[in-house]
């Protein structure tokens, strides 16, 4: 298993606790068990046994995953997001200013 496969999972882990868990003091408590339970399992070097804990974490996440996660305001899909967009600036066109 790579290091970056368990990296991703971890975050992965840490960011649906926050979907659950918007207040920080309330999701730090959860985030420190989420490291101490891959803490535990860092010394397996099998690869068939690393698979299996791998695929179980991912059916883990699955069924864990919120309904309605949390998004940052102003990331795609919040409510803030394109709400003060700059206005387009359209080609300056010399013919229309000399009919009017």
């Amino acid at each position: 298993m790579s290091v970056n496969a368990v990296a991703s999972l971890y975050r992965r882990s840490l960011k649906l606790a926050l979907d659950w868990a918007v207040h920080r003091q309330v999701w730090r408590g959860q985030a420190v068990y989420i490291r101490s339970l891959f803490e535990a399992n860092k010394d397996i070097r099998d690869p068939r046994q690393q698979r299996v804990l791998l695929r179980e974490t991912e059916k883990l996440l699955e069924t864990w995953k919120h309904p309605d996660p949390y998004r940052a305001p102003t990331a795609p899909g919040g409510s803030k997001y394109e709400r003060n967009l700059p206005v387009r600036q359209l080609p300056y066109a010399p013919e229309r200013a000399a009919a009017h």
